[in-house]
């Protein structure tokens, strides 16, 4: 993240004498405003959101080699004593505070240190990066470290987001990454990618990259493979001859503080990676005989090989993290317990492994394996039998995944049943398509309505043809029931996989932890602290399910807040 400054000026913004004057601007107006503030005996703040002052970036004519419409005043504002200039910063924040206001101001890093700079411009001559020069309407190219105008030359570097990595949930430097694989240079595009996500071959493999949905070349032809691209320098750095030597982690110094994890899934074990290179002892306590949460039980290893999840968890764990498996909170080892045992945060993030139900008739026969039940089963190893014929409800990634895992099973007859069209298919279209290239078949626009069994045991579904109708809550248009389209499906096993929601009831009344309406934990969005001080929950549990991707920056945002709260205890 680009390193930010804050800063909070509190105190009267007025035209009278003596008092702090705010002006927001630093054209001509503006410096000719904050000049006779000052010179009202006011103490005056110029806040101007470019690197310089002076107005926009002054033309230069290259013919008179002069600048026009430079302010004659520029001078006499720089060396005002009541004047503080504060350049490339914006206003974030403005408090009406009886009579007065609160006024909190966002710095950007220039990422030059101004003092050591002598106006050579030779940072100008190796700068790598160009971008369309705004001084000549963008006729040609200029590169990013650049001098704000030729009259005040205030150099910065103008850094981007692009698109692809404002899409990112953890915001990668992607176009960082792919330019050093063009280069060649796999290491250091490994090392950039590390610098923020600490699972980039997991992701790699199965993230649904939704800054590829967001690539500018789509607009032209077809977006970049940003994840094969990640994978793939990923998979050489899990070869041994590959591996990165351990020194490019580096550890802070041992902070004597201990924080504990509830849930060793991807928000967990991302919070539990950046603590600890902070130099925090983590523990993390997990329900489920092995580390990964939905990762590991919730994803087929066609999708996601075991060995690479593994690996990076126990790059995880050779930072001195410490995972223990099937440990239960609630069970004998309550919050509290926690804190007496001398952990001084808690951070919550057990992800959302309980199957909403469908609340038709007969949803409880046998044979009738909520998705998530039926994934964590055949990753644990359990012995499942669906028989031959298999009809699986819903249209997310868990329902396609249901059904080519009962395919490679044995099942020969595999049905997906969605109440919409394709087009409000929750499931990424790539996954679509591979489960309709195994044969597998998709029924659009169909409800269940009941089940009904025969020796105890699942027999048949009976269904609905639905019709499409106006939009609902979520956006999507809403299925409509065909009255008199009812009709039967024979199978062996029926696959509910409509959603998860999570299983908190561990917390118990006594935890002080507030919920909210839709039974997920409620948190300050910008700490990720709960209602009790200390406590902080991220991930599925906290918004309900979300891609492996967005719990990893839940984790990461979780161990920024964890630290702020350990540090100003």
């Amino acid at each position: 993240m680009e390193p930010l400054h804050y800063m909070v000026c509190r105190n009267e913004v007025s035209q009278l004498g003596n008092k702090t004057v705010l002006i927001i601007g630093g054209g001509p107006a503006g410096i000719q405003s904050a000049l006779e503030q000052a010179e009202s005996g006011n103490t005056v703040y110029l806040v101007e959101n470019t690197a310089g002052i002076g107005g926009e970036r002054l033309l230069y004519d290259e013919d008179s080699k002069t600048v026009d419409f430079v302010s004659p005043d520029l001078e006499k504002v720089k060396n005002n004593k009541n004047i503080r200039i504060i350049t490339n910063a914006d206003i974030e924040k403005v408090e009406d505070d009886n009579g007065k206001f609160g006024i909190r101001i966002k710095k950007r890093a220039i990422r030059v240190i101004e003092e050591k700079c002598n106006d050579c411009k030779a940072c100008i001559k190796v700068c790598p990066v160009n971008l369309w020069d705004d001084e000549d309407q963008g006729l040609s190219f200029r590169t990013a470290i650049d001098f704000f105008n030729h009259v005040d030359p205030s150099y910065n570097i103008v850094k981007e987001a692009p698109v692809c990595q404002r899409a990112c949930p953890v915001h990668l430097d992607i176009r960082g990454y792919i330019g050093f694989i063009a280069d060649g240079k796999f290491k250091e595009s490994l090392a950039l990618i590390k610098e923020v996500l600490p699972f980039p071959s997991i992701c790699g493999h199965i993230c649904p990259h939704p800054c590829e949905e967001e690539c500018n070349r789509g607009k032209v032809d077809f977006p970049l493979s940003i994840r094969d691209l990640k994978r793939f320098v990923a998979d050489i750095d899990l070869q041994d001859s590959c591996k990165s030597k351990p020194g490019m982690v580096v550890r802070g110094a041992n902070k004597g503080k201990k924080v504990a994890i509830i849930g060793a899934g991807p928000a967990g074990l991302a919070c539990a990676y950046d603590l600890a290179l902070l130099g925090y002892g983590v523990t993390v306590f997990e329900a489920l005989p092995r580390p990964g949460g939905m990762l590991a039980v919730g994803i087929p290893d066609y999708r996601l090989p075991r060995d690479v999840l593994e690996k990076e968890i126990d790059a995880v764990s050779a930072l001195g993290v410490e995972i223990r498996c099937n440990t239960v909170i609630g069970k004998g080892l309550s919050l509290d317990d926690l804190f007496e045992k001398g952990y001084e945060a808690v951070f919550i993030t057990v992800g959302a492994h309980k199957n909403q139900e469908m609340r038709i008739p007969g949803e409880d026969a046998l044979g009738v394996i909520p998705g998530v039940t039926f994934l964590r089963d055949l990753n644990l190893g359990n012995p499942v039998d669906v028989g031959g014929r298999v009809a699986v409800i819903g249209g997310g990634n868990v329902a396609i995944d249901s059904a080519r895992c009962a395919l490679r099973l044995g099942a020969r007859d595999v049905t997906i049943l969605y109440r919409r069209s394709r087009q409000e298919m929750p499931a990424s279209d790539e996954e679509i398509e591979a489960a309709l290239e195994e044969g597998i078949k998709i029924e659009y626009l169909v409800a269940p309505l009941q089940v009904f069994t025969a020796d105890g045991k699942v027999a048949s579904l009976r269904c609905m043809r639905m019709e499409l109708g106006k939009p609902d809550a979520s956006g999507r248009r809403m299925p409509i029931p065909v009255e008199g389209s009812e009709f039967d499906i024979e199978l062996d096993t029926l696959i509910p996989a409509i959603g998860q929601v999570p299983d908190i009831s561990f917390l118990g009344e006594s935890s002080e932890i507030e919920l909210t309406k839709k039974g997920t934990i409620a948190v300050n969005p910008d700490t990720l602290e709960t209602s009790r001080p200390g406590v902080f929950a991220g991930g599925d549990c906290q918004t309900g399910p979300k891609i492996a991707v967005e719990a990893v920056a839940a984790g990461k945002k979780a161990a920024v807040s964890i630290d702020k709260y350990l540090r100003g205890k």
